[in-house]
Protein backbone atom coordinates (compact mmCIF):
# COMPACT_ATOMS: atom_id res chain seq x y z
CA UNK A 1 0.00 0.00 0.00
CA UNK A 2 1.50 3.34 -1.07
CA UNK A 3 2.73 5.57 1.72
CA UNK A 4 2.30 2.90 4.39
CA UNK A 5 5.21 2.18 6.73
CA UNK A 6 5.68 -1.46 7.73
CA UNK A 7 7.99 -2.46 10.55
CA UNK A 8 9.41 -5.97 10.58
CA UNK A 9 9.77 -7.69 13.95
CA UNK A 10 12.73 -9.77 12.81
CA UNK A 11 14.89 -6.99 11.35
CA UNK A 12 15.92 -3.41 12.03
CA UNK A 13 14.71 -2.10 8.66
CA UNK A 14 11.78 0.07 7.67
CA UNK A 15 9.78 -0.73 4.55
CA UNK A 16 8.80 2.60 2.97
CA UNK A 17 7.16 2.44 -0.48
CA UNK A 18 8.79 -0.87 -1.14
CA UNK A 19 12.29 0.29 -0.11
CA UNK A 20 14.04 -1.00 2.99
CA UNK A 21 15.64 1.78 5.05
CA UNK A 22 17.57 1.20 8.24
CA UNK A 23 16.18 3.18 11.18
CA UNK A 24 18.18 4.39 14.17
CA UNK A 25 17.77 2.74 17.56
CA UNK A 26 19.51 3.04 20.91
CA UNK A 27 19.76 1.09 24.14
CA UNK A 28 17.64 2.47 26.95
CA UNK A 29 19.12 2.68 30.42
CA UNK A 30 22.56 1.46 31.38
CA UNK A 31 24.51 -1.08 29.37
CA UNK A 32 23.99 -4.75 30.34
CA UNK A 33 27.58 -4.94 31.60
CA UNK A 34 26.94 -2.06 34.05
CA UNK A 35 23.26 -2.36 34.96
CA UNK A 36 22.25 -4.42 38.02
CA UNK A 37 20.76 -7.83 37.48
CA UNK A 38 17.29 -8.79 38.71
CA UNK A 39 18.79 -10.65 41.69
CA UNK A 40 20.82 -7.58 42.70
CA UNK A 41 17.74 -5.34 42.43
CA UNK A 42 15.68 -7.69 44.58
CA UNK A 43 18.48 -7.85 47.16
CA UNK A 44 18.63 -4.03 47.37
CA UNK A 45 14.84 -3.84 47.67
CA UNK A 46 14.95 -6.40 50.49
CA UNK A 47 17.60 -4.43 52.38
CA UNK A 48 15.58 -1.24 51.92
CA UNK A 49 12.46 -2.92 53.30
CA UNK A 50 14.38 -4.25 56.31
CA UNK A 51 15.81 -0.77 56.97
CA UNK A 52 12.36 0.84 56.95
CA UNK A 53 10.87 -1.87 59.17
CA UNK A 54 13.65 -1.54 61.75
CA UNK A 55 13.52 2.26 62.04
CA UNK A 56 12.94 3.69 65.53
CA UNK A 57 10.98 6.90 66.11
CA UNK A 58 13.04 9.13 68.42
CA UNK A 59 10.97 12.30 67.98
CA UNK A 60 8.01 13.94 69.64
CA UNK A 61 4.50 12.48 69.19
CA UNK A 62 3.09 13.30 65.79
CA UNK A 63 -0.59 14.23 65.83
CA UNK A 64 -2.62 15.97 63.15
CA UNK A 65 -6.12 17.39 62.93
CA UNK A 66 -8.57 14.62 61.94
CA UNK A 67 -9.32 14.81 58.22
CA UNK A 68 -13.07 14.34 58.76
CA UNK A 69 -13.22 17.48 60.91
CA UNK A 70 -11.22 19.43 58.29
CA UNK A 71 -13.44 18.26 55.43
CA UNK A 72 -16.54 19.28 57.39
CA UNK A 73 -15.03 22.72 58.03
CA UNK A 74 -13.95 23.15 54.41
CA UNK A 75 -17.39 22.15 53.07
CA UNK A 76 -19.04 24.75 55.32
CA UNK A 77 -16.61 27.38 54.03
CA UNK A 78 -17.32 26.40 50.41
CA UNK A 79 -21.08 26.70 50.93
CA UNK A 80 -20.62 30.14 52.50
CA UNK A 81 -18.43 31.28 49.58
CA UNK A 82 -21.03 30.16 47.04
CA UNK A 83 -23.58 32.49 48.63
CA UNK A 84 -21.19 35.45 48.50
CA UNK A 85 -22.05 37.35 45.30
CA UNK A 86 -19.12 39.78 45.66
CA UNK A 87 -16.68 36.87 45.88
CA UNK A 88 -18.12 35.41 42.68
CA UNK A 89 -17.63 38.75 40.86
CA UNK A 90 -14.03 38.93 42.06
CA UNK A 91 -13.35 35.39 40.89
CA UNK A 92 -14.68 36.18 37.40
CA UNK A 93 -12.29 39.16 37.23
CA UNK A 94 -9.38 37.05 38.54
CA UNK A 95 -9.05 39.46 41.46
CA UNK A 96 -8.98 36.94 44.34
CA UNK A 97 -5.69 36.69 46.20
CA UNK A 98 -4.74 33.59 48.18
CA UNK A 99 -3.12 34.05 51.55
CA UNK A 100 -0.04 31.84 51.08
CA UNK A 101 0.96 32.13 54.73
CA UNK A 102 -2.42 30.79 55.83
CA UNK A 103 -2.24 28.02 53.22
CA UNK A 104 1.18 27.01 54.53
CA UNK A 105 -0.13 26.97 58.11
CA UNK A 106 -3.02 24.70 57.11
CA UNK A 107 -0.63 22.43 55.24
CA UNK A 108 1.65 22.17 58.29
CA UNK A 109 -1.27 21.36 60.60
CA UNK A 110 -2.44 18.57 58.30
CA UNK A 111 0.32 16.91 56.26
CA UNK A 112 3.42 19.10 56.70
CA UNK A 113 5.43 16.92 59.11
CA UNK A 114 4.59 13.75 57.13
CA UNK A 115 5.63 15.32 53.83
CA UNK A 116 8.84 16.72 55.33
CA UNK A 117 9.67 13.29 56.74
CA UNK A 118 9.21 11.65 53.34
CA UNK A 119 11.40 14.20 51.57
CA UNK A 120 14.12 13.92 54.21
CA UNK A 121 13.98 10.13 53.95
CA UNK A 122 14.32 10.40 50.17
CA UNK A 123 17.46 12.53 50.58
CA UNK A 124 18.95 10.08 53.11
CA UNK A 125 18.95 12.61 55.96
CA UNK A 126 17.89 10.17 58.72
CA UNK A 127 20.06 7.31 57.49
CA UNK A 128 23.22 9.44 57.34
CA UNK A 129 22.62 11.23 60.65
CA UNK A 130 20.86 8.66 62.86
CA UNK A 131 21.36 5.32 61.02
CA UNK A 132 18.21 3.35 62.01
CA UNK A 133 16.29 6.18 63.71
CA UNK A 134 13.97 8.90 62.44
CA UNK A 135 11.61 11.59 63.72
CA UNK A 136 8.70 13.65 62.47
CA UNK A 137 9.55 17.39 62.44
CA UNK A 138 6.53 18.54 64.43
CA UNK A 139 8.04 22.01 65.01
CA UNK A 140 8.01 24.19 61.91
CA UNK A 141 11.54 25.55 61.52
CA UNK A 142 11.94 28.72 59.46
CA UNK A 143 15.50 29.53 58.39
CA UNK A 144 16.06 32.65 56.25
CA UNK A 145 19.26 33.95 54.63
CA UNK A 146 19.47 37.68 53.96
CA UNK A 147 22.05 38.10 51.20
CA UNK A 148 21.99 41.86 50.81
CA UNK A 149 19.18 42.48 48.32
CA UNK A 150 16.31 44.54 49.67
CA UNK A 151 13.15 42.55 50.48
CA UNK A 152 14.71 39.34 49.13
CA UNK A 153 15.44 36.33 51.31
CA UNK A 154 16.65 32.81 50.63
CA UNK A 155 14.48 30.54 52.75
CA UNK A 156 15.53 27.00 53.64
CA UNK A 157 12.81 24.46 52.91
CA UNK A 158 13.49 20.78 52.19
CA UNK A 159 16.33 20.36 49.73
CA UNK A 160 16.12 23.62 47.77
CA UNK A 161 19.36 24.99 46.32
CA UNK A 162 21.08 27.97 47.97
CA UNK A 163 24.48 29.06 46.67
CA UNK A 164 27.41 29.58 49.11
CA UNK A 165 27.51 33.31 48.29
CA UNK A 166 23.86 33.60 49.35
CA UNK A 167 24.45 31.71 52.62
CA UNK A 168 27.69 33.40 53.69
CA UNK A 169 26.04 35.28 56.56
CA UNK A 170 24.42 33.77 59.64
CA UNK A 171 20.71 33.12 59.01
CA UNK A 172 17.73 34.10 61.13
CA UNK A 173 15.87 31.16 62.68
CA UNK A 174 12.27 31.26 63.88
CA UNK A 175 9.96 28.68 65.44
CA UNK A 176 7.05 28.63 67.89
CA UNK A 177 8.04 27.79 71.47
CA UNK A 178 7.13 28.76 75.02
CA UNK A 179 9.56 31.06 76.79
CA UNK A 180 10.07 28.59 79.66
CA UNK A 181 11.41 25.82 77.37
CA UNK A 182 15.01 25.12 76.30
CA UNK A 183 16.20 24.18 72.82
CA UNK A 184 19.36 23.22 70.91
CA UNK A 185 20.03 24.14 67.27
CA UNK A 186 22.59 22.33 65.14
CA UNK A 187 23.64 22.83 61.52
CA UNK A 188 25.77 20.02 60.08
CA UNK A 189 26.68 18.49 56.74
CA UNK A 190 27.38 14.78 56.16
CA UNK A 191 28.98 15.53 52.77
CA UNK A 192 32.46 16.60 51.81
CA UNK A 193 34.54 15.92 54.92
CA UNK A 194 38.19 16.15 53.84
CA UNK A 195 39.78 14.00 56.56
CA UNK A 196 37.17 11.40 57.54
CA UNK A 197 34.21 10.68 55.20
CA UNK A 198 32.34 8.93 58.05
CA UNK A 199 32.19 12.22 59.99
CA UNK A 200 30.28 15.43 59.41
CA UNK A 201 31.22 19.08 59.75
CA UNK A 202 29.49 21.15 62.43
CA UNK A 203 28.64 24.51 60.83
CA UNK A 204 26.67 25.98 63.72
CA UNK A 205 25.90 24.92 67.31
CA UNK A 206 23.76 26.88 69.76
CA UNK A 207 22.58 25.26 72.99
CA UNK A 208 20.30 26.10 75.91
CA UNK A 209 18.16 28.48 73.85
CA UNK A 210 15.35 29.99 75.97
CA UNK A 211 12.17 29.67 73.91
CA UNK A 212 12.79 30.89 70.38
CA UNK A 213 15.29 33.63 71.26
CA UNK A 214 18.40 32.42 69.38
CA UNK A 215 20.42 35.46 70.46
CA UNK A 216 20.17 34.45 74.14
CA UNK A 217 21.37 30.90 73.51
CA UNK A 218 24.87 29.64 74.24
CA UNK A 219 26.86 29.73 70.99
CA UNK A 220 29.34 26.86 71.19
CA UNK A 221 30.46 26.77 67.54
CA UNK A 222 30.13 29.92 65.44
CA UNK A 223 28.44 29.89 62.05
CA UNK A 224 30.47 28.69 59.06
CA UNK A 225 29.18 29.25 55.54
CA UNK A 226 28.69 26.25 53.19
CA UNK A 227 32.01 25.09 51.70
CA UNK A 228 31.16 22.49 49.01
CA UNK A 229 34.31 21.56 47.10
CA UNK A 230 34.60 22.14 43.41
CA UNK A 231 33.70 19.04 41.42
CA UNK A 232 31.76 17.01 44.02
CA UNK A 233 28.30 18.34 43.16
CA UNK A 234 25.63 19.22 45.71
CA UNK A 235 26.16 18.95 49.47
CA UNK A 236 23.36 18.83 52.06
CA UNK A 237 23.31 21.33 54.92
CA UNK A 238 20.91 20.27 57.67
CA UNK A 239 19.33 22.22 60.52
CA UNK A 240 18.01 20.10 63.40
CA UNK A 241 16.16 21.61 66.36
CA UNK A 242 16.22 19.61 69.62
CA UNK A 243 13.95 20.10 72.61
CA UNK A 244 15.78 19.94 75.95
CA UNK A 245 14.31 18.44 79.10
CA UNK A 246 16.72 20.48 81.24
CA UNK A 247 19.75 22.73 80.96
CA UNK A 248 22.71 20.76 79.53
CA UNK A 249 26.40 21.40 80.12
CA UNK A 250 27.90 21.74 76.62
CA UNK A 251 31.30 23.00 77.79
CA UNK A 252 33.30 20.26 76.05
CA UNK A 253 31.85 21.23 72.65
CA UNK A 254 32.77 24.90 72.92
CA UNK A 255 35.35 26.06 70.36
CA UNK A 256 37.47 29.15 70.19
CA UNK A 257 35.65 31.61 67.98
CA UNK A 258 35.91 32.21 65.14
CA UNK A 259 36.67 28.52 64.57
CA UNK A 260 38.34 28.21 61.16
CA UNK A 261 40.09 24.89 61.75
CA UNK A 262 38.03 22.23 59.95
CA UNK A 263 39.53 19.42 62.06
CA UNK A 264 37.97 20.99 65.16
CA UNK A 265 34.61 21.02 63.40
CA UNK A 266 34.52 17.24 62.88
CA UNK A 267 31.15 16.04 64.11
CA UNK A 268 29.05 12.92 64.53
CA UNK A 269 25.33 13.49 65.10
CA UNK A 270 24.62 9.91 66.14
CA UNK A 271 27.28 9.92 68.88
CA UNK A 272 26.10 13.33 70.09
CA UNK A 273 22.50 12.14 70.31
CA UNK A 274 23.42 8.86 72.05
CA UNK A 275 25.26 10.80 74.74
CA UNK A 276 22.37 13.19 75.41
CA UNK A 277 19.34 11.15 74.33
CA UNK A 278 17.87 11.20 77.86
CA UNK A 279 17.50 14.98 77.74
CA UNK A 280 17.27 15.77 74.01
CA UNK A 281 14.46 15.08 71.52
CA UNK A 282 14.69 16.12 67.84
CA UNK A 283 11.67 18.21 66.93
CA UNK A 284 12.41 20.43 63.91
CA UNK A 285 14.14 19.89 60.57
CA UNK A 286 15.08 21.98 57.53
CA UNK A 287 17.84 21.45 54.98
CA UNK A 288 19.14 22.85 51.72
CA UNK A 289 21.67 21.90 49.05
CA UNK A 290 24.63 23.91 47.87
CA UNK A 291 27.34 23.50 45.26
CA UNK A 292 30.58 25.32 44.49
CA UNK A 293 30.63 28.90 43.28
CA UNK A 294 33.38 31.44 42.62
CA UNK A 295 33.10 33.07 46.06
CA UNK A 296 34.61 30.00 47.74
CA UNK A 297 38.03 30.44 46.09
CA UNK A 298 38.91 33.48 48.17
CA UNK A 299 37.26 32.00 51.29
CA UNK A 300 39.48 28.90 51.17
CA UNK A 301 42.64 30.98 50.61
CA UNK A 302 42.12 33.94 52.95
CA UNK A 303 39.83 32.57 55.67
CA UNK A 304 40.53 28.85 55.95
CA UNK A 305 44.22 29.34 55.01
CA UNK A 306 44.28 26.30 52.75
CA UNK A 307 44.55 25.45 49.10
CA UNK A 308 41.17 25.17 47.43
CA UNK A 309 40.33 21.48 46.87
CA UNK A 310 39.31 20.61 43.31
CA UNK A 311 38.03 17.17 42.37
CA UNK A 312 38.09 15.93 38.79
CA UNK A 313 37.07 12.67 37.21
CA UNK A 314 39.96 10.59 35.92
CA UNK A 315 38.65 9.39 32.56
CA UNK A 316 40.07 6.10 31.25
CA UNK A 317 42.17 6.15 28.11
CA UNK A 318 39.99 5.81 24.97
CA UNK A 319 40.09 2.43 23.31
CA UNK A 320 41.85 2.36 19.94
CA UNK A 321 41.36 -0.82 17.98
CA UNK A 322 44.28 -2.34 16.00
CA UNK A 323 45.17 -0.74 12.68
CA UNK A 324 43.79 -2.08 9.42
CA UNK A 325 45.55 -2.45 6.11
CA UNK A 326 42.86 -0.66 4.11
CA UNK A 327 40.52 1.47 6.28
CA UNK A 328 37.63 2.14 3.91
CA UNK A 329 35.44 5.27 4.04
CA UNK A 330 37.64 6.96 6.63
CA UNK A 331 39.74 10.09 6.19
CA UNK A 332 43.37 9.08 5.69
CA UNK A 333 44.94 11.74 7.92
CA UNK A 334 42.38 11.43 10.73
CA UNK A 335 42.75 7.67 10.79
CA UNK A 336 46.54 7.85 11.13
CA UNK A 337 46.36 10.59 13.77
CA UNK A 338 44.47 8.22 16.06
CA UNK A 339 47.68 6.20 16.42
CA UNK A 340 50.04 9.16 16.98
CA UNK A 341 50.97 11.08 20.10
CA UNK A 342 48.63 14.06 20.55
CA UNK A 343 51.51 16.32 21.60
CA UNK A 344 53.34 15.54 18.38
CA UNK A 345 50.23 16.41 16.33
CA UNK A 346 49.77 19.73 18.16
CA UNK A 347 53.43 20.58 17.63
CA UNK A 348 53.10 19.87 13.90
CA UNK A 349 50.06 22.14 13.57
CA UNK A 350 51.73 24.88 15.61
CA UNK A 351 54.88 24.89 13.45
CA UNK A 352 52.74 24.96 10.33
CA UNK A 353 50.86 27.97 11.66
CA UNK A 354 54.03 29.79 12.73
CA UNK A 355 55.41 29.59 9.18
CA UNK A 356 52.81 32.19 8.16
CA UNK A 357 53.53 34.50 11.09
CA UNK A 358 56.08 37.31 10.74
CA UNK A 359 57.06 39.49 13.72
CA UNK A 360 57.16 42.73 11.65
CA UNK A 361 54.52 42.19 8.99
CA UNK A 362 50.76 42.09 9.05
CA UNK A 363 49.14 38.72 8.56
CA UNK A 364 47.90 37.98 5.06
CA UNK A 365 44.27 39.01 4.55
CA UNK A 366 41.86 36.07 4.32
CA UNK A 367 40.38 35.12 0.98
CA UNK A 368 37.10 36.85 0.26
CA UNK A 369 35.55 33.72 -1.24
CA UNK A 370 37.67 30.83 0.07
CA UNK A 371 35.92 27.98 -1.73
CA UNK A 372 35.88 29.86 -5.05
CA UNK A 373 39.60 29.14 -5.52
CA UNK A 374 39.98 25.79 -7.24
CA UNK A 375 42.35 23.14 -5.96
CA UNK A 376 44.50 21.00 -8.25
CA UNK A 377 42.94 17.72 -9.34
CA UNK A 378 45.99 15.72 -8.29
CA UNK A 379 45.48 16.62 -4.62
CA UNK A 380 43.87 13.70 -2.72
CA UNK A 381 40.39 14.19 -1.35
CA UNK A 382 41.39 14.07 2.34
CA UNK A 383 43.98 16.82 1.78
CA UNK A 384 41.44 18.95 -0.13
CA UNK A 385 39.10 18.78 2.85
CA UNK A 386 41.88 19.88 5.20
CA UNK A 387 42.87 22.78 2.94
CA UNK A 388 39.25 23.97 2.68
CA UNK A 389 38.87 23.82 6.46
CA UNK A 390 42.07 25.82 6.88
CA UNK A 391 40.80 28.49 4.50
CA UNK A 392 37.45 28.75 6.29
CA UNK A 393 39.05 28.88 9.74
CA UNK A 394 37.80 25.46 10.76
CA UNK A 395 39.64 22.46 12.08
CA UNK A 396 42.42 21.73 14.52
CA UNK A 397 45.07 24.02 13.09
CA UNK A 398 42.90 27.05 13.88
CA UNK A 399 42.19 25.92 17.43
CA UNK A 400 45.84 26.23 18.46
CA UNK A 401 46.53 29.62 20.05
Amino acid sequence: MAGKILRSLSTDLLNINGQQIRYGHFLRGKAPTIARSLEQRLELAKKREEYLNNQVNIGLPFTTIPKKALIKEWNAEIRANKKDSELEKSSRKLAINIDLQKAREVWWETNGPEHTYRIAEHYGIYQHLYKDAFFYPVIQLQVNYDFGIEDVLARVYTGNVIKPSEAKNQPTVNYNANSDTLWTLLMTTPDGNFTDPSNEYCHWFIGNIPGNDIAKGEQLVNYLRPIPSRGIGYCRYIFVLYKQEKRIDYTKYKKEQPCLNLLERNWNTLEFYKEHQDYLTPAGLAFFQSDWDQSLTDFYHYNLKMQEPVFEYDFPEPYVKPQEWFPLKRAFNLYLDRYRDQKEINKEFLLKKLKKVHPFRKPEPPLKYPNAHALHKSIPSWLKVEMKKERLGWGRINNIQ
